[in-house]
């Protein structure tokens, strides 16, 4: 006769056939999930239109898909020939946009473009520069420079262009700073404290977000420098590649190998200590299945809610190992007894504790919602799913496997009894603990800078890498990278190369009082079409343009009849097709184009001004103030810009991490029903933050974004032991031994879990795994240090409740 209150067959079929179907469309649904592992997750979601430039720049933008190439080692001649090969076959591996390291060859294609519309680019051209007067001035000019350096350029164009407008455009493109030429070629700069080296700087083909298009070509560079050192038996040489993509192509490769390291760790050392604890394989297989379908449950969630699951949301599922498992604990151990009915027993004292402890570890979690950042948001979908499915399979799935637990002793005695002796002493140390508290809320109030507002927080990336980064950016750098520049927008195209234009003269003016050195603009060489107009009617019919010039060049070395290649060429560009940005997008101007402007899906445009110093940064208000009155014309300071946008998020995740916390108090105060519960339990959870927060000063570590979502899930985790605390309290003051020990092993699982990330390389899950690991151990015996005085706890059988 089956025992009063067993599970019937029937239902056990049906609640298996029903979990193993969500398992299979589970399944189903991941084979079809894309994974990434781009850093971009964790930049703000939103930002103001200024902010956004900034953001698209670093997601997809040029700066995305630069590389910063070095070549060390060998002699002068070895390095100059390795540069030109390596370039050479860059160039016709179509990777590529735009290959640069210092040769002229390669701007083959920009030359001519500039030769050919030099009248329509040319800001001297206007109707005073075809008078007799302006052509004599124009020419003499350009003969005093024929004895220059410059003169060999110009003699080749003189009879096209002896008024000299391509060397006034080339003039104007050129940067204040440019990288140092030797043997035609690129090199560092002298006295950087760096060995010689040839410079290369490569625009990769395609989009930013592209990591596996960013691989490819970084393989090529390092496939064709290979094949160079090979073609010049120069094993002495050595390659330096750098640059986003680099950092995002190693981070990617990071964050998997970390991804499968915790997997794998966090899965053996679980496994290891269950099985101790339970004595049992069949109740470890078992204690893993809330586990396994937690994790499926969030991968599903996080793919059905964000299109695509990050690596370091899975990275972070290895603390959901630690987390879930204490679901399973709590069951298999307390669920013990006899002819089927243990489970019964469970639900009926237990399960209301349990379930309590999940919704105010979901309130903490939740919090993570609202966050900035789309990485964030999924670490919180992904632990709300989680949470969730291991719940509930714990709920339905495992009595239905061990409706009576696990009946295997293993470490349950030694900790309970452990458990027990703790019990007894830790109320005698509360005054200690309130001293610490105290202490550490000192140490926090007056601990200078420990908010830290800096994204690189956040970056995997490597002193050494960063090292190098810096110092081949030193060496290349066009004096572009003074950290700011000015954003102009519009609704389109013409719009916005015409307010373009419009900064563009009032930075001319501060670049002639030296308040900047200089500034990039790509209406040099794209102006709009209403200049272009303007330019094309400022020139003359050829019978004008040949009396002038005769006039002009009378008496002078240059006689009118030998430019008649320039007259002809004024004639053909009154009648030369206006260029627009889908022409020059289709010419070697792209890699240009794309540098300088922004091209938006609704048809916005945004046209970047990079600024060149004079010193080490820009004034920034002053070049605001001159920008006054230009419409949807403003100045970003790149560095500045980044911090306050990190300290404004910094700012909403403090606010979101105390509604977090408030969640969990109000779950906690509409579930007690006792103001002196509620204090009971949650004073043990302000005082496991405080030290937790006094920790990190102490120790100097700047607190960010990730340490705060650390010191709420400590709320969210402590929550469930204080919690079992108060229902000892309210059962007379008295815990079994699997009680006991089903709460103490609970707790060393959580903290392996999180301790596994906390030596994570990932910055982004060692930050809360650095919290969460040392917090959860203080929730737990904190709560039992504040557990209010009651009968002195005494032992049950191993078969009671």
């Amino acid at each position: 006769m089956q025992p009063l209150g067993a599970l019937s067959t029937r239902h056990r079929a049906a609640v298996l056939a029903l979990w193993l179907a969500a398992l299979l469309l589970a399944a189903w649904q991941i084979t079809r999930t894309p994974f990434t592992a781009d850093l971009s997750a964790f930049l703000p979601a939103t930002a103001d239109a200024q902010q956004q430039v900034l953001i698209d720049q670093i997601r997809s933008g040029a700066p995305a898909r630069t590389l910063f190439i070095g070549i060390e080692g060998g002699d002068t001649a070895q390095r100059v020939a390795a540069s030109k090969q390596l370039a050479a076959k860059l160039r016709e591996g179509g990777r590529f946009d735009q290959v640069s390291n210092g040769e002229n060859d390669a701007w083959a294609g920009v030359g001519r473009w500039m030769v050919e519309r030099r009248y329509l680019l040319s800001p001297a051209v206007t109707p005073e520069r075809f008078t007799p007067a302006g052509l004599r001035e124009g020419i003499d000019e350009t003969l005093s420079l024929l004895g220059t350096p410059a003169g060999t350029a110009l003699k080749p164009l003189l009879d096209q262009d002896p008024t000299g407008e391509v060397q006034r455009i080339a003039e104007s493109m050129i940067p204040v700073k440019s990288p140092r030429t030797e043997d035609g070629v690129w090199v560092s700069r002298e006295l950087n404290g760096t060995p010689p080296r040839a410079l290369l700087l490569a625009g990769i083909r395609g989009d930013g977000a592209d990591l596996d298009g960013q691989q490819a070509a970084i393989t090529s560079v390092r496939e064709g420098f290979a094949a160079v050192q090979a073609a010049l038996n120069a094993p002495q040489l050595k390659l330096l590649v750098s640059g986003a993509p680099v950092f995002s192509v190693d981070s990617r490769a990071q964050i998997q190998g970390e991804v499968e390291w915790l997997a794998l760790t966090g899965t053996l050392v679980m496994s290891a200590l269950l099985l101790v604890a339970f004595a049992s394989p069949l109740a470890l297989a078992v204690a893993l299945l809330p586990v396994a379908t937690g994790i499926v449950a969030g991968i599903v969630v996080v793919s059905l809610v964000f299109g695509n699951v990050h690596g370091v949301t899975l990275g972070f599922g290895s603390t959901l190992i630690g987390e879930a498992v204490d679901y399973a604990i709590y069951y298999l151990i307390q669920a013990r007894g006899q002819g089927g009915t243990g489970w019964r027993q469970w639900l009926r004292g237990n399960w209301p504790t349990v379930r309590l402890g999940l919704l105010t570890s979901l309130c903490g979690f939740a919090a993570l919602l609202f966050s900035g950042f789309p990485g964030l948001q999924q670490l919180g979908v992904f632990s709300l799913a989680g949470l969730v499915g291991a719940v509930l399979t714990t709920r339905f799935v495992l009595p239905v496997l061990r409706p009576d637990g696990t009946h295997g002793q293993g470490l349950r005695r030694p900790l309970a009894v452990a458990s027990r002796a703790a019990m007894g002493w830790l109320p005698r140390t509360r005054w200690l603990w309130l001293a610490l508290g105290l202490a550490s809320l000192v140490l926090v109030w007056q601990r200078e800078g420990l908010w830290q507002a800096e994204l690189s927080s956040l970056s995997p990336v490597s002193k050494e890498a960063l090292a190098l980064d810096a110092s081949l950016r030193a060496d290349i750098s066009t004096g572009g990278e003074g950290g700011a520049f000015v954003v102009v927008q519009g609704p389109d195209a013409e719009t916005t190369l015409q307010r373009a234009e419009a900064a563009a003269a009032r930075l001319e003016a501060l670049v002639n009082t030296q308040a900047i050195a200089g500034f990039d603009s790509v209406t040099r060489f794209l102006p709009s079409l209403q200049t272009q107009r303007q330019r094309q009617a400022a020139l003359p019919e050829p019978a004008a343009l040949q009396a002038a010039l005769a006039e002009a060049t009378a008496g002078g070395p240059l006689r009118a009849e030998r430019l008649a290649p320039f007259v002809q060429a004024v004639a053909q560009a009154k009648t030369l097709p206006l260029a627009t940005p889908e022409m020059a997008r289709n010419s070697a101007l792209a890699p240009l184009l794309d540098v300088l402007t922004l091209q938006h899906p609704d048809g916005r445009w945004t046209v970047l001004l990079p600024l060149q110093p004079v010193g080490e940064t820009v004034p920034l208000a002053q070049i605001q103030a001159a920008l006054q009155g230009l419409p949807q014309t403003q100045v970003l300071d790149i560095g500045g810009e980044l911090g306050r946008m990190y300290t404004r998020y910094l700012g909403e995740a403090r606010t979101q991490a105390a509604l977090g916390g408030l969640g969990v108090l109000l779950v906690m105060a509409v579930a007690l029903r006792s103001g002196r519960r509620v204090l009971a339990v949650s004073q043990p959870l302000l005082l496991a933050v405080l030290l937790c927060l006094g920790g990190l000063a102490l120790l100097q570590v700047p607190v960010g974004i990730l340490h705060l979502v650390g010191l709420l899930l400590v709320v969210a985790v402590g929550s469930n032991y204080a919690l079992f605390f108060d229902m000892l309290q309210q059962g007379g003051g008295a815990a079994d031994d699997d009680t006991l020990s089903s709460l103490l092993l609970a707790n060393v699982t959580t903290v392996l879990g999180f301790g596994l990330i906390a030596v994570s390389d990932i910055k982004a899950l060692s930050a809360i795994g650095q919290v969460v690991a040392p917090g959860a151990l203080l929730a737990l015996v904190l709560a039992a240090a504040f557990v209010p005085r009651g009968p002195a706890p005494t032992a049950r059988s191993p078969g009671s409740l």
